[in-house]
């Protein structure tokens, strides 16, 4: 089964996107964009989904540091 990582700090949208990718996908979750970078270095997702505003680091930032880790992983922000 493939794997997503959905980088979201709102519980209500978390929500709806893991029922909605939880038939077809291993939904993994980060609260904010350091634990987005740990969470794709662990469990090596197949594609992301990341909100650009979260605490701690944006998903812009995230995003970076993880393009240094993966240049081809699909990102959806």
């Amino acid at each position: 089964m493939k794997k997503i990582l959905v980088a979201e700090d709102t519980e209500s949208n978390y929500l709806l996107l893991s029922i909605i990718l939880r038939k077809e996908y291993e939904v993994h979750r980060a609260h904010d964009g350091q634990e987005a970078i740990e969470k794709f270095e662990s469990c090596r997702p197949d594609m992301i989904l990341m909100d650009i505003k979260m605490p701690e680091m944006t998903g812009i930032e995230s995003l970076k540091e993880i393009r240094k880790l993966s240049k081809d992983i699909p990102v959806i922000m």
